[in-house]
């Protein structure tokens, strides 16, 4: 394989983030975590393969972006880079306005996390050739 391709993993949730760093770190992947949309923003220099990006932040006496807003000003950067976005929750409305704004995945966050963002990832990397 060629060079190890490099994923953000933006989410408030230290567990989702320790797992998803986890298991992907072993691969062909270098993970960079970040806790807020915020973070993510500033380090788009680097030119992410891939970013997972929470869809729900909370930041005790502050207000930070939520997903979508982070996924807007993401595509305003980096207009090409793939977005898995992950969530608690699973409404329809939600999915569809996600698929209209051209997000490339969404995956819940369930007991089968880890194993639905691996297929979304494998799918998404294998695309991009």
């Amino acid at each position: 394989m060629g060079k190890h391709k490099l994923i953000f993993i933006v989410d408030d949730d230290p567990v989702v983030t320790m797992m998803v760093v986890k298991r992907f770190s072993s691969e062909n992947y270098t993970l960079e975590a970040y806790n807020y949309g915020e973070e993510c923003l500033k380090a788009l220099s680097k030119k992410p393969d891939l970013i997972i990006l929470d869809y729900y932040f909370i930041k005790p006496g502050e207000t930070v972006m939520n997903g979508m807003e982070v996924f807007d000003k993401i595509k305003e950067v980096s207009p090409n880079v793939p977005i898995i976005m992950l969530s608690g929750q699973d409404r329809g409305e939600l999915v569809l306005e996600l698929a209209r704004k051209g997000i490339d995945d969404y995956v819940i966050k369930d007991n089968n996390l880890i194993d639905n963002l691996n297929a979304s990832i494998l799918e998404l990397m294998s695309r991009e050739k």
